[in-house]
């Protein structure tokens, strides 16, 4: 199934035999409130849960936006009727000059399950103002606060925006398996990643309120779903005897999953390279997760910018030049950012082996050299870099030649290996390393060599499973190697059991990893993924090369004349600069909400 599709499958029911004893244990305690209705009074909004729950109201006042708990609905006092409408999540809220402004989900949509738990895509969101201080307010005040209005517009405007009422979309498979009993009992925003929660900041003022059923964690990405069910091939009976053999009615549950880091998000041009603690922009984790027979398979790789100091000011050329960020002590911080990074992700995923896809010459070669120099300071046995330029290894079509980068890499994927659970739930094997990729944008290029190495991964898992014997690949199992690309040719049998209420995206190109890269790609630069074609085909294309010339030039115009107020909205939604009217205020070091809970469950 693909997530675009989603609404057309039963969320409920899909995936909930495949881990019952790992999913009881990842449950939270507490549970969140699913369906509320949002009272609007005239000095109030109240938020009442509707889902069976027994909980309290929510009060909100509209002159300050201080919340408070009440029983019941207050009756209205006024002649004015109150508006009424369904919401499914409150999402935070965020304070400007004067006025707060209450960020809620308006509509979802229901995309799939992850590990056996209903995923659902935020449709739409909805601010509403709690802003009546403004009326006393300096006209100066009332200028800036509607100044810094205009950019909550991006809010309602953001995609790939996800969330679970049930389930923990900030962790892998393997990071929730390896979940404390005290940690799973949690309230989810307590569990939870704070690197790749969306909403972290917004969720500061609920944190401090204790409105734990309230608090939903959002994470920006994409999911994306498909079930394969074999039965009785009319052709090729004999290539394919020994894989019906072994999974003949059987159900492979595909999921590919990505979650977005937080910590430096932002727009292509307006967030290039590193920060000083190590951060860096587009930081990806995909997590590909297979689930049949009752074994649950997962593999991890991340994506993220060159890990130095640098920069591309937007110019109006197509083309800015790439600049390393000048400071005095230039020379001892760019190793010491690319040790950082490398560090963290060390900490949190074990051994780590850095692809760098970019050009050998020009100013990509010369970011390229600064790179493997400061690698140079920090391989070791747990920590490998490779250099392999695509552009020149792989040209323009010839994306099969990525066989010489595998060739390289096969021994550290053999080595550190994937999650691997049974039936039971309990752990067979454990991932101990990952690989992180890289060009320049972390987009195109990265995601055909992504796709690659997962698609390797499935075919060692499905050996490891029996499903394959020792040499057969996807390639050998049209159904399965298109499918892979590209569905259209799937053959579906729909039946009660998975409650498939419409089986005609069976015959929809759903295509997991090019749709993968477009989501990540639209988030970062505003425009699908270049060299999908290749993902989805297997080859490029004259279609696909015209799209890619299309969309690059809508990347010109979107990164010159749109992307700058699309940054300044981000970081006013991270929390990223502090609006305030005094020029000494400075923002606080210290850190609260979900970062600060963070630290007893390690994630820092």
């Amino acid at each position: 199934m693909n997530a675009r599709t989603g609404n057309r499958l039963h969320c409920s029911s899909i995936g909930r035999t495949v881990l019952p004893i790992m999913m009881e244990k990842a449950e939270s305690l507490q549970k969140l409130y699913t369906r509320m209705r949002l009272w609007e009074f005239p000095d109030q909004y109240v938020v009442e849960p509707t889902d069976g729950s027994a909980g309290s109201s929510l009060s909100i006042s509209k002159a300050d936006g201080a919340m408070n708990l009440i029983d019941g609905v207050p009756h209205c006092i006024s002649v004015r009727v109150p508006k009424i409408r369904t919401i499914f999540g409150v999402v935070g809220m965020l304070k400007l000059v004067a006025g707060s402004y209450l960020v809620v989900i308006a509509e979802r949509e229901c995309v799939g399950s992850y590990l056996g738990h209903p995923i659902y895509r935020v449709s739409s969101l909805k601010i509403f103002p709690c802003d009546h201080s403004l009326n006393s307010s300096p006209a100066q005040h009332k200028k800036m606060e509607n100044e810094f209005s205009v950019l909550l517009n991006a809010a309602e405007r953001m995609s790939g925006l996800l969330f679970s009422y049930d389930t923990n979309l900030t962790l892998s498979a393997q990071r929730l398996h390896e979940l404390g009993d005290e940690s799973k009992l949690l309230p989810l925003w307590r569990q939870a990643d704070p690197r790749y929660v969306w909403n972290n900041y917004m969720m500061e003022v609920l944190i401090d309120n204790k409105l734990d059923p309230f608090l939903v964690p959002v994470i920006q990405g994409n999911i994306l779903i498909f079930l394969l069910i074999y039965v009785n091939f009319d052709r090729d009976t004999l290539r394919f005897q020994n894989f019906q053999a072994a999974i003949e009615k059987d159900i492979v549950d595909v999921t590919l999953i990505a979650r977005r880091c937080t910590r430096r998000i932002g727009t292509r041009m307006w967030r290039r390279g590193a920060d000083l603690d190590g951060y860096v922009a587009n930081f990806v984790e995909s997590e590909q997760i297979i689930q049949i027979n009752g074994f649950t398979a997962s593999f991890v790789q991340v994506r993220g910018s060159i890990p130095l100091l640098w920069e591309q000011i937007v110019d109006l050329t197509y083309k800015p030049k790439f600049e390393l960020v000048k400071l005095e002590e230039a020379v001892t911080v760019m190793p010491q950012v690319a040790e950082r990074h490398i560090f963290d992700l060390r900490k949190r995923y074990g051994s780590v082996l850095a692809v760098d896809l970019v050009n050998k010459h020009g100013g990509e070669g010369r970011l390229s050299e600064k790179f493997g120099g400061a690698m140079q300071h920090i391989v070791g046995d747990d920590v490998r870099y490779v250099h392999f330029d695509f552009h020149q290894i792989c040209g323009h079509i010839h994306f099969e030649r990525l066989s010489l980068l595998y060739d390289q890499i096969e021994d550290f994927l053999k080595k550190n290996g994937y999650l691997l659970l049974n039936e039971r739930g309990e752990k067979v094997v454990e991932q101990l390393g990952v690989v992180r990729t890289n060009c320049i944008d972390c987009l195109d290029r990265t995601n055909v060599t992504q796709s690659m190495i997962a698609r390797r991964m499935m075919e060692t898992q499905l050996r490891r499973l029996g499903i394959f014997g020792p040499e057969e690949t996807i390639s050998v199992h049209p159904n399965l190697d298109e499918h892979f690309k590209i569905c259209e040719y799937l053959q579906f049998q729909c039946s009660a059991s998975l409650a498939l209420t419409d089986c005609r995206y069976a015959n929809e190109a759903a295509v997991v990893w090019a749709n993968h890269g477009d989501d990540i790609s639209i988030q970062y630069s505003g425009t699908p993924a270049l060299k999908g074609d290749f993902v989805r085909y297997g080859q490029r294309t004259v279609q696909g090369i015209v799209k890619d010339g299309w969309n690059a030039l809508a990347r010109y115009y979107l990164n010159n004349f749109c992307d700058g107020t699309k940054q300044d909205a981000i970081d006013l939604l991270q929390g990223h600069f502090i609006v305030s009217v005094s020029r000494d205020m400075k923002p606080p070091s210290q850190k609260r909400g979900l970062d600060a809970v963070a630290l007893f469950i390690g994630y820092t």
